[in-house]
């Protein structure tokens, strides 16, 4: 251990016999009471956990090492020797059985009270004698400060209150405060003794003896750790991948968590792109001067689905392109025989090489189909080149992406082509990123609409792995987490998201939901329960509850609650 030079000189002092270096490294004075003391004006209590719950679950200690106050913890855990354990078990269970019989011979019921304890001793000796368990005396003591000893009352209270909901039971160490004190300190000593046995299982689940916590000094504040009040700041492109993937039902607040961290990303540099299926982001876009680009099958605003940037026209960067495109054909045609997924691809490959000096259009394509005799492929894509829906991907693009935020609305599409358009619009942003590669977000609301087909969840499963290759974050938002993880590709994109925010469930999704990222009871009971703004997020395996928060700047910038909006 380092000391400075005063704690040298005092310690130096203090060996050489001199009492004025007492002073130096010790309390001024010292007052015991029955059940708390007062060191220097600071009143200390110390506590202990006299009953544990009946049944042990992962983080069952969470509430006390969560515990938002100046608290010391010492959890001291001590094996027993099996040759000692047994005959205690035995005798334990002896008395019980005893009484058992007593309350069955004079007629009372027997209840839980001893049939449990009965049941679990008998079955833990048997463990025992089979080398599956072994015998812990665990002793948990705590110390908590205050400045007052009304608010060292409060904060007494409120600890008992805390751990009594999850069926901890807290006693004062009355006429033993020094005993819990000296317990407290780093000598591994057991003063105070107040220890409880539990097998080795139980006693496992103690640990780790940490709190959750999810603090990058990089990051983004996301929200408040709802275990501690401390933040939760996160840099999702330090992680494995900058994908992210939400769940939640509808109106518990998955687009406000969204567009939280849209605002924030904007601030960290980041260029923010986001596919709008029900107009919920342009307002968020008209505040921060972003651009909204509204696509319809009457607006002026088009998309080419053939464009591409000519310089990657390279034999891989070709044959990347042609894959998309025939999964966008093959959306639009309900679907593609085997003989025309290769007439697809030839009619490609022409439409490219006979437009080396301008953009092909899916007219050109259209033409080429014809010309190779595709008759019912052509039959099935008129609607789209001649028919009603003419002039919707088949004009060249006109839109600009020369600004920070850009919201694709397409709210206005036809319910039928809302999945065709955002898969049109997440190809381009994906040959886009190619030709400048910067930190990017893309954000798909509503994103289980991709998973109706299988063209389309390929397609958007591709672009989400790919995504890390060009310093892209894909953000994926969902109220339909079964029809994500149900599918095939659906898992695959979960699989493929780093960063998880999971908000309120219902019974119908929460098993699917536990399965797939592995929670824990808890959390499963927390996701069925938490209130709007309020969820689960997992980053790299950290799992942390949080309540999403927004500045009273931000607030009014992504409300869409209507009695904000309109009054009322």
């Amino acid at each position: 251990m380092m000391f400075g030079p005063a704690k040298q000189s005092a310690v130096h002092a203090l060996c050489s016999g001199d009492q004025t270096a007492v002073k130096l490294i010790s309390y001024d004075s010292l007052e015991e009471n029955k059940d708390h003391i007062i060191i220097d004006a600071t009143y200390i209590r110390s506590l202990y956990v006299s009953a544990f719950p009946f049944s042990a679950h992962s983080g069952w200690l969470d509430g006390l090492v969560g515990f938002n106050h100046d608290i010391d913890i010492s959890l001291q855990i001590d094996e027993v020797d099996s040759s000692l354990s047994l005959p205690r078990l035995q005798r334990k269970i002896t008395e019980l059985e005893s009484t058992k019989r007593a309350m069955i011979k004079a007629g009372k019921i027997v209840g839980s009270d001893i049939t449990d304890p009965l049941d679990s001793a008998i079955d833990l000796k048997n463990k025992i004698q089979r080398g599956q368990e072994k015998l812990f005396q665990v002793s948990a003591t705590m110390v908590i400060r205050a400045d007052c000893l009304a608010e060292l009352d409060r904060l007494t209270k409120l600890i008992i209150s805390a751990m009594s909901s999850r069926m901890f039971f807290i006693g004062i160490a009355r006429y033993r405060q020094i005993d819990g004190l000296q317990t407290v300190l780093p000598r591994a000593e057991d003063v105070l003794a107040q220890k409880r046995n539990m097998d080795s299982t139980t006693a496992s689940l103690c640990f780790p003896f940490t709190s959750s916590e999810l603090v990058q000094e990089t990051g983004i504040l996301y929200g408040v750790n709802k275990s501690n009040n401390s933040l939760v700041m996160l840099d999702r492109f330090s992680l494995n991948n900058a994908n992210s993937i939400t769940f939640a039902q509808s109106g518990s607040g998955k687009s406000y968590a969204s567009k939280v961290e849209i605002i924030r990303q904007l601030a960290q540099g980041t260029d923010v792109i986001v596919i709008d299926p029900e107009r919920e982001y342009q307002k968020l876009s008209d505040s921060v001067g972003g651009t909204t680009i509204k696509l319809s099958a009457n607006s002026g605003e088009h998309i080419n689905p053939f464009d591409d940037d000519l310089a990657d026209k390279n034999d891989i960067g070709l044959a990347n392109r042609i894959q998309d495109l025939t999964a966008l054909i093959s959306l639009m045609a309900d679907g593609l025989s085997p003989e025309e997924k290769a007439l697809v691809d030839g009619a490609i490959i022409k439409t490219y090489a006979e437009s080396k000096h301008h953009q092909p259009t899916l007219k050109d394509f259209y033409n080429q189909v014809k010309a190779l005799g595709g008759h019912g492929l052509v039959v099935r894509l008129e609607k789209y080149v001649t028919g009603s829906l003419a002039g919707v991907f088949t004009s060249r693009t006109n839109i600009n992406l020369a600004n920070r935020l850009i919201v694709f609305d397409i709210k206005d599409m036809p319910e039928g082509l809302r999945e065709i358009m955002m898969m049109v619009i997440a190809s381009y942003i994906q040959t886009k990123v190619k030709t400048e590669i910067k930190k990017r977000l893309l954000v798909i609301d509503e994103g289980w609409m991709l998973l109706e087909h299988d063209q389309s969840a390929k397609f958007i499963a591709g672009l989400v792995r790919r995504a890390r290759k060009y310093w892209l974050g894909v953000s994926i938002i969902s109220q339909q987490a079964n029809d994500f993880l149900s599918n095939e590709y659906g898992r695959a994109i979960a699989s493929q998201s780093s960063l998880r925010l999971l908000m309120r469930q219902d019974t119908t999704s929460i098993a699917n939901v536990t399965d797939e990222f592995l929670l824990s009871e808890f959390e499963e009971e927390f996701l069925l329960t938490c209130g709007r703004g309020d969820g689960l997020i997992i980053a790299d395996g950290n799992h942390v509850a949080l309540s999403i928060v927004a500045s009273k700047g931000e607030h009014p910038l992504i409300t869409t609650n209507p009695l904000e909006l309109h009054g009322g």
